[in-house]
């Protein structure tokens, strides 16, 4: 069983932390990020959470980290009712059996004070007397901070709407604190994200989490270890973009979403699918759930699995996209795995240096290489621009005695104080005359495709073997592939909707093919491109037409006219710009 327990260090808490907690109390609504929730949308969590009147709910446990005004737990203690009295439950024997079956929090003192009111009037309806309904009101609430408070778990639910804060409304010994107990506050994560955290860490074994929530976690740098928390150990059960959907009383800013997770064994994971939906006027949200909880399906569901993918954008604001990248992700394997290596050009530190044109460096020609840059690279092919860069390393990789080359020697001496000033001169100091990235053996004669970093679209140029690349080129070889074909791949809509999707954009909108996002791309084996295939993938790599570099990559991964159309409309709008494919 998980260690679903509290584990805080609940002693008495610094008297700065209480007054932070205490000032935090008084806010009004907007400043301790309170959005109240449509009923509709409580009713969806709960059915999608499974907390139905048909069940034992009286046997189960349920946890409400921020009850606000009731929208949640008065609708929770509807159905709690209903399935105790199914039970045979009475309102005389409610205090006691009821006792331990909720747990709601909530901080400011006012709004706790009147939803207990609300809660002992709706609990006298039901047939308890005034005492019984103050004693079962008084096991079920705490007012507290639900990110300090001592919680005597596990849950069996969690289920709310945590509040929206951003860290700078937070006093700064409350928020020290909380970066001590919670990991995934991280960068600028708002306050809703250790409410997720605290949550998931309450549930019981298959307990359910179901919140209605900002979806900026799903992708933005803050939301990493979120993501990689609950996408190794917590099934994604449910998922339902808000977006287009009023969920609350109020407007907000945040984009919100309802997420249910399911507490998982680690090794079961991968092998669950989340169905999601997207909410919009054209479709009510009963009929979403409705289609969500249905085994056999809907034309609004799609299914599909997220594995463990760790601090990766989760891309459900997109689900077609998602169901693409996932299918190719699960049938292939990645760029590497199918026999291309990815790698970046060499950086010296010290480029004044290290880099000049090829006749100007006054070294011996053993210790200099034709070096290509972003700049040379021109209408998808390579201008060479004349520039050369200085290669201390030996034929095995080694550095080179520099008595063996006496002009070598004498051009780095005159450069010696800014040359061994550098980093990494600084700490090899035997090797003070090194570049920053060891210069690979026989990779400026080896064929490569070259990339540069920045660019609002793709641009792969073939090197057949001449220039040895700069830092600011990726190099993608391969011993499998023919590098014409994987050049046609590469230059497609397939390969910028990869790129788009993962990476992290620049000023302007301009994507950047890093090796971390090449290495996303999935790839046939060679072995399996048949004849056909691959006479056409080396023809498209020559063209500038974008359909026709597109068709034969579209009919290679498979890809229905559906599908094929979506992937073109991703990276047609990922492009800046619209010049001349490159």
């Amino acid at each position: 069983m998980n260690l679903s327990l509290d584990l805080f260090d609940h002693a008495a808490r610094a008297p700065e932390i209480e007054a932070a907690i205490s000032h935090m109390a008084r806010h009004d609504e907007t400043d301790r990020g309170a959005v109240f929730t449509r009923p509709e949308v409580v009713d969806a969590i709960l059915d999608l959470a499974g907390y139905r009147s048909d069940r034992p709910l009286h046997r189960l446990r349920l946890l409400e980290p921020s009850f606000g005004a009731g929208d949640f737990l008065l609708r929770v203690v509807h159905r709690l009712w209903s399935a105790f009295v199914r039970d045979g439950g009475t309102p005389a024997t409610a205090p006691e059996e009821l006792r331990d079956a909720i747990i709601a929090v909530e901080l400011h003192q006012a709004t706790f004070d009147l939803t207990a009111q609300r809660l002992v009037a709706l609990l006298r309806q039901q047939g308890l007397s005034p005492r019984d309904a103050d004693a079962l009101c008084a096991s079920w609430l705490i007012r507290d901070d639900f990110l300090l408070a001592p919680l005597n778990g596990p849950f069996d639910f969690v289920v709310g709407n945590p509040p929206y804060v951003r860290q700078e409304r937070i006093p700064a010994a409350l928020l020290n604190e909380y970066r001590r107990r919670f990991h995934t506050l991280y960068d600028r994560a708002d306050l809703y994200v250790p409410f997720f955290e605290r949550a998931l860490d309450l549930l019981g074994d298959e307990g359910v989490l179901g919140y209605i929530c900002a979806n900026r976690w799903l992708k933005n740098r803050y939301g990493g270890p979120l993501r990689e928390k609950v996408t190794n150990g917590y099934w994604l059960k449910y998922f339902i973009d808000m977006e287009s959907t009023d969920a609350f009383h109020s407007e907000v800013i945040a984009y919100p979403a309802i997420t249910i997770f399911q507490r998982a064994a680690p090794e079961s994971t991968g092998r669950q699918a989340t169905r999601a939906v997207a909410a919009g006027a054209a479709t009510s949200l009963p009929v979403l759930v409705d289609a969500l909880l249905d085994a056999h399906g809907s034309e609004h569901v799609a299914e599909f699995k997220l594995d463990s993918m760790g601090p990766a954008p989760l891309l459900l604001d997109d689900i077609p996209r998602l169901v693409l990248l996932r299918r190719m992700e699960h049938e292939l394997p990645t760029l590497e795995q199918a026999g291309c290596k990815v790698g970046i050009g060499v950086a010296t530190g010290c480029d004044r240096v290290f880099i000049d044109a090829m006749d100007a460096l006054p070294v011996e020609a053993e210790r200099k290489l034709p070096l290509v840059m972003a700049r040379d690279l021109v209408d998808g092919s390579i201008r060479w621009g004349g520039k050369a860069v200085l290669n201390p390393f030996d034929e095995t990789g080694q550095l080179v005695p520099l008595e063996s080359f006496p002009r070598f020697k004498h051009y780095l001496d005159t450069h010696r104080d800014s040359v061994a000033g550098r980093h990494v001169a600084q700490r090899n100091p035997g090797g003070w005359y090194r570049t920053i990235d060891r210069i690979q053996p026989g990779l400026l004669e080896t064929p490569k495709l070259l990339v540069p970093d920045i660019k609002g679209e793709g641009v792969f140029v073939m090197d057949e073997g001449r220039y040895y690349p700069h830092h600011n080129l990726y190099f993608i070889t391969s011993g499998e592939w023919d590098l014409r074909a994987l050049q046609a791949v590469l230059r497609s809509s397939l390969t910028l909707m990869v790129v788009a999707t993962y990476c992290t954009r620049m000023a302007g909108g301009f994507l950047r093919f890093q090796a971390q996002y090449l290495r996303r791309i999935r790839l046939p084996r060679w072995r399996n491109v048949d004849e056909r295939m691959r006479d056409r993938l080396i023809a498209a790599a020559a063209t500038k037409d974008q359909d026709e570099v597109d068709a034969p990559i579209f009919e290679l991964y498979g890809l229905s006219s559906a599908e094929a159309l979506r992937m073109r409309q991703i990276a047609d709008a990922a492009r800046v710009g619209k010049g001349s494919l490159q």
